[in-house]
Order: structure tokens, then C-alpha cells, then sequence
């Protein structure tokens, strides 16, 4: 990478009016080369079109590079596509060869970025980068062990190597760390005022576009919209409402929304639905569903049903139980991720909530799928140490971190040097599971997961599973720019070593 100790650098060819070149240890251009980009290109076209009609699709590449610079960069779709424009190193990242000084594409194509590379997709070419990393990891291992040969013998070797060959029949390899988080939705706090509300004022539109359809024009029905808004008005801005009172709110609103149903059940009979759009009918649905929860509600006196609305929007969105002391409720998708030498995999992604221990197996077998192994030990939370879990944890000589279950065991009140190891080991089990959970904090507070902005479902666990490899991708350059760093300092060492030599000959 660099030619002598002043550290001169080297660079890309890349076209453009000022200059004609890039710097190659810009992290862009690291980051192109990182990428596994001809699966990408597998992926992308799997989602497309075989009629030949329309305009001719955009480069894979271009397309997933750039929802991984929106990620990185934390951006808008807009603002996504000027930093393209206005960034030589992120369009030599995008693949060009060539300055662009007009826009590459439309921001309204984000969108279709996003369903075109679907979760799974994303996923597979995260598996793929990862597998690279650490094929490059062994390669550099196996150039330092080369290296060794010449200062050891090769009797030694040989039995060093029979020795890790021995110790990996008998012993797993790596530690997995496992935990599940929620990634909350773009949603305001639902309430079930606010969304009979809501879900009466889109009614209110629907009942305005099919009475014009009307052929003979009829009286149009009374939804009494003005009343009700008045009413919600009223309700919303008292600060504390008793209970008294929130049920006479939400037996209103209710009775408003079953009223407009009503009145588009009768003119569609008439007119049809072909008028209303996809988002239109849909909404529709939601809003029927939702007057049918919240009258079972208001009937039995609860604030639960299966398979609860908490967004019209976005309907697929669910309450999340999570029991932290920041938000006891949180609503968005709730994922499992499990962790190996720094890398992190999207195991789980569910909308409904579920119980995160249960997920252990799928973990551990999807730990030995990616490395030919099980794990030597497993560090998880208290939900994860069930009995079913410890007893396939024990089949597979896998140790699972944390105290037994039960009473504490009395090696604890001991003072022995047993026991001294036996906490210790608890300590550094608990300390094992830090790197996990910080990297769920580098997902949140840096690549937009404490709120993702897309609306619809396929999107948004796009936009999660491009989170996750974002934070690969970083670890993986990460690693680049450290193996640089040596390289640079062995280089100066060497060339001071040589100057040197030759003065003291002199």
C-alpha cells in the first residue's frame, strides 16, 4: 500500500475535471473493495421484471450502495442523492469510473432500492462478507505462522499443531453472544382515542370520494364531523382524564367510526370500489378491523386484543412488552441477534412478541452452520437460562454463562480457590456480554435504529437488515485500516533499520 517510510500514497484511477485521481486509502474506496458485490447483483436480479417493458433497471450496485451510504451517513433519500452527486469517493464506491455531475438517479427511487433487496437477500450478502473477513483473518494467520517457521523448528511445529488438533476434537471453539432488542417504528404513542379519531377522519374521505361517484345526486349522509372533532378536541386537552371519561370519549368516536362504516357500506353497493387507490381500500380494512377491536375493548372492560392496531399507517406495527425502565411498551419489530468474533447476524426479525429463549437453538445451530462447530461457551441473559435450553446446552458440551438455577450454590459463600474461580468465571461471563450489547447501542444511536422512518413492512425490515451489515461493514474496515497501520509501521521499522545498517558499515 505504500511505496517507502515518507508514506506516499497510492491512488485510483477516477476521471474527473479537477484531477484525475482518488486517494485508495480513502474508507470509500476500502469499502468497494470489501463489498461482495456480485452477490448482490445475484440478489437484485431475482426481484425484477422478465417483461422487457419500462425503463431498464439500475446497476446493482448503485442501488445497494446507495441505501449503504444512507445508512452510514444517516440521510434522507433526498439528501442521499445530492451526496452522491456532489462525492467523487461515494460514486467511485457506487461503481462509477467517471465524475457525475448531474444527479444519478430520482430520490423516489430509494423506495424501490429497498424492496428490490429484501431481508433475506441482504442477509445472504451479509453472511458472504463476513465469511470473507474472516477468510482473510486465517490467510494472514497462516502467513504468520510461514513467518514462525524459519525461528522454530519444524519438530516443534509439528507438535504444536498435533496438540491444537487434539484440543479441537475434544473442545468447542468461540464464544456466541446472544440478546433481542426491539427497533421501535416511526409511530406517534397510540391511544385509543387518538386512533378512532384518526381512523373516523380518513372515513370521512372515503364517504366524501364515493358520494361524488353517485350518478343521481343524493342528499350526502351526515357524519357529523364537526361535532366530533370538537368533541376530541375537548378530550385531548384536558391533562389528566379519568377513566370515566376516556370511556365516554371512546364510546363517541366509536360510534362515529360505525356510523361512516355504515354509510360506505351503502354506497358501495351503488358505486362500487374501483374508484378508491390500493392505500385508500387498505385503509379502509385497517379501519374495520381496528372499530372491531376497540369494541371488544369497550365491551369487556380491557385494554388487550390478539393482534392489537396500534398505527393505521402502518398496521403491521405491534406493542413490544419489554419492561425497561425507559419504556415499559415499546412498539416497532422485535429482532434476535446473535454475535462471533466481532460480527454481528440477524437470527430473528418478528413483528409480534416472543419469547427470546426459545431462540437459543436456532442460534447455535445457525453458529455451527457458519463455522463447522458449536460454540465452547454461550453468553446470554436470564431469559435465555431455562432448563431446556441447559440441557442442550450440556448434550453439546456447550457452557452456558450465569448462575445455576435454583438456590445459590454454597461454592459461593466459600472462600476457597475453587470458589475464587468459580466467581471470577460469572464475572467474566457478565463482562462477555458488553460487546453485544454496545454494538446494539452503535445501532441505535449512530445507523438509525432507535427509529426506523420507513412505513411499510418489506421496507422496514430491509432497512434493519442493512443496519446490521453496515456495522459488519464498519468492523471490516475497521480491520483494514489496522492492518494498513501495521503495515506502515513494519515498513518504517524495516527502512530504519536497513538506514541504519548501511551507516554503521560506512
Amino acid at each position: 500500500m505504500y511505496k517507502d517510510y515518507r508514506g506516499q500514497q497510492e491512488f485510483v484511477e477516477f476521471h474527473m475535471q479537477i484531477g484525475g485521481k482518488l486517494l485508495k486509502e480513502n474508507r470509500w474506496v476500502i469499502l468497494g473493495d470489501l463489498m461482495p458485490w456480485e452477490l448482490s447483483s445475484k440478489e437484485y436480479i431475482k426481484s425484477l421484471s422478465n417483461t422487457g417493458m419500462g425503463k431498464p433497471a439500475l446497476d446493482p450496485r448503485i442501488a445497494l450502495g446507495a441505501l449503504l451510504v444512507q445508512i452510514i451517513m444517516g440521510l434522507s433519500d433526498v439528501d442521499t442523492v445530492q451526496q452522491i452527486q456532489e462525492n467523487p469517493y461515494i460514486q467511485y464506491f457506487l461503481g462509477y469510473h467517471e465524475f457525475q455531475k448531474e444527479p444519478v438517479f430520482d430520490a423516489s427511487m430509494m423506495t424501490h432500492f429497498r424492496k428490490r433487496f429484501n431481508m433475506e437477500a441482504v442477509n445472504k450478502i451479509n453472511e458472504e462478507l463476513v465469511q470473507r473477513s474472516w477468510e482473510k483473518a486465517e490467510e494472514k494467520d497462516t502467513e504468520q505462522e510461514e513467518n514462525d517457521e524459519d525461528e522454530k523448528g519444524q519438530k516443534e511445529l509439528a507438535e504444536l499443531e498435533q496438540e491444537s488438533e487434539d484440543t479441537e476434537k475434544e473442545n468447542n471453539e468461540g464464544k456466541l453472544l446472544v440478546d433481542a432488542t426491539c427497533v421501535p417504528a416511526d409511530i406517534t404513542y397510540p391511544t385509543d382515542v387518538g386512533l378512532l379519531n384518526k381512523g373516523r377522519e380518513k372515513l370521512e374521505a372515503l364517504v366524501d370520494i364515493l358520494h361524488a361517484q353517485e350518478k343521481e345526486k343524493k342528499k350526502k349522509p351526515r357524519t357529523y364531523r364537526n361535532r366530533a372533532r370538537k368533541q376530541y378536541l375537548t378530550f385531548s386537552k384536558s391533562r389528566k382524564p379519568r377513566k370515566k371519561t376516556i370511556r365516554t370519549a371512546i364510546r363517541q368516536q366509536l360510534g362515529y367510526v360505525k356510523r361512516n362504516l355504515k354509510h360506505i357500506e351503502k354506497l358501495t353497493e351503488e358505486v362500487g370500489l374501483e374508484m378508491l387507490t390500493k392505500k385508500q381500500y387498505k385503509e379502509l380494512l385497517v379501519v374495520e378491523k381496528l372499530a372491531r377491536q376497540q369494541q371488544e375493548m369497550y365491551d369487556s372492560k380491557t385494554h388487550k386484543t390478539a393482534d392489537r392496531i396500534v398505527s393505521i399507517e402502518q398496521p403491521h406495527v405491534r406493542p413490544i412488552k419489554r419492561g425497561k425502565a425507559s419504556a415499559d411498551t415499546e412498539f416497532g419489530a422485535k429482532i434476535s441477534v446473535s454475535m462471533n468474533d466481532g460480527y454481528s447476524f440477524l437470527d430473528t426479525l418478528s413483528w409480534n412478541n416472543y419469547g427470546e429463549g426459545k431462540e437459543l437453538f436456532k442460534h447455535i445451530e445457525n453458529y455451527k452452520e457458519r463455522t463447522g462447530e458449536y460454540p465452547e461457551s454461550a453468553h446470554a441473559d436470564k431469559a435465555y437460562r431455562s432448563r431446556e435450553n441447559r440441557k442442550y446446552c450440556k448434550e453439546r458440551n456447550i457452557r452456558l454463562s450465569g448462575p445455576p438455577l435454583g438456590r445459590p450454590p454454597k461454592i459461593l459463600k466459600e472462600k476457597t480457590p475453587e470458589a475464587k474461580a468459580y466467581k471470577k468465571q460469572i464475572r467474566e461471563d457478565e463482562r462477555a456480554r458488553i460487546p453485544i450489547e454496545g454494538k446494539f447501542g452503535q445501532c441505535k444511536r449512530k445507523y438509525i435504529m432507535n427509529r426506523i422512518l420507513t412505513k411499510l413492512q418489506c421496507t422496514s425490515e430491509t432497512t434493519i437488515a442493512l443496519i446490521i451489515l453496515v456495522v459488519n461493514l464498519m468492523k471490516a474496515l475497521k480491520d483494514s485500516f489496522l492492518s494498513i497501520f501495521y503495515a506502515v509501521i513494519l515498513h518504517i521499522i524495516r527502512y530504519d533499520f536497513l538506514f541504519f545498517w548501511k551507516f554503521m558499515k560506512i
